[in-house]
Order: C-alpha cells, then structure tokens, then sequence
C-alpha cells in the first residue's frame, strides 16, 4: 500500500480546497474515533482521507465508471447520485490506485450509504464524515456528543435524518441504508436489553 502521503497528495490534486480541507478533517476524526472504539488508527486515517477522493467529478463520469464495473447495479443505487461518489470512489481506489485492503475500501464504499452489519472500520469512517471539525450543520455538536458515546446511536441518528430526508423528497431508499439502520437500531435495542 502506497503512503498517505500519496493519497493526500492524489485528493489535493483531484479536490476542491474545501473538499480537501474536509477530507482532512475526516480523517483526523477518523483516528480520534479509531482510538476511541478500538479500530485500527493507521486504516482509518487512509480511508478517511480518501473517502471523497471523486467527489468533485462530474455526476455523469461518476454514473458511467458505476455502470462501466458493475453492470448489474441496483436500480435504486443508479437513482441515487449522492451515493456515486462512495461507490465510484471504491471502485477507482482499487483499479487505479491499486489499493488492495478491502476493509478500506469498503469503508470508502460505505461512507454514506452505510450496510447492514458494518465493520468496526466502516462505522468509523462514517461518522467520522458526520462529525469532522469543518461540519456546521444544525445540531452537529449534539452529534459529536452521540459519537462520543455510541457509535451505532450516532449511525442511527445519522440514517433516521437521511432517511426522513429522502421520504420527504418522494426519492426511493437504497437498501443498504434501510438495513444499516435497522442494524443500527437492533444494535440499540440490545444494549437497552442489557441494562
């Protein structure tokens, strides 16, 4: 595997400032999370430092690269280009950057649809895109506090305010958002369970 060094020059190249700052940023809370949690510090730097690593190219490049390598996607994942950038961003670590550690690249994959079951990894690397230092939005600090203390509670906030978004807006769910938060949510209800 090639140095971070590498990629963080690869996502300069490839980004806006801001979308470069942010990936930065990710990764930096990427670590913190990784430390906190148990998850391996040094992967979860590199995925969150290339999370976004095709973010900033156009949609129509991204939707082609998807249908190029995976011919038989899912209808709803084509339907859905807030997803595109993950999956195309996967796909052209391994094939052109040739990354070869699946955990990160699933993490990249995953790092805004979620799945069911996640890795400790990907669980990372998508809160971490929630939480990172240059996130303003309503209610982010609440949101931070939640990953302080649970992962998957800060996962099912996440997935229960996008998945109220997408119905507001009549727009299909992808599966692997419905199942990661109905994971995220049993994940809850067990540790409810325990105490």
């Amino acid at each position: 595997m090639k140095s971070d060094a590498f990629y963080q020059q690869q996502i300069k190249d490839r980004l806006s400032e801001k979308r470069y700052l942010h990936s930065l940023n990710v990764a930096q809370s990427a670590v913190l999370l990784a430390r906190q949690y148990g998850a391996d510090e040094k992967k979860a730097y590199t995925a969150g430092l290339v999370h976004d690593i095709l973010k900033d190219d156009p949609k129509e490049k991204l939707l082609g690269y998807i249908k190029e390598n995976m011919p038989n996607a899912d209808p709803v994942l084509l339907s859905q280009s807030a997803l595109w950038h993950s999956v195309a961003g996967a796909i052209y670590l391994e094939k052109s950057l040739s990354v070869d550690d699946p955990d990160i690249i699933a993490a990249v994959r995953y790092h805004t649809s979620g799945r069911e079951n996640m890795t400790l990894l990907e669980k990372v690397v998508f809160v971490a895109d929630f939480i990172s230092a240059d996130r303003t939005y309503p209610g982010v600090e609440e949101m931070r506090e939640l990953a302080r203390q649970s992962l998957d509670k800060t996962i099912e906030e996440g997935l229960n305010f996008t998945i109220r978004e997408l119905c507001d807006r009549r727009q299909p769910i992808y599966i692997d958002t419905i199942q990661a938060y109905n994971c995220a949510v049993l994940a809850r209800k067990q540790t409810e369970e325990v105490l």
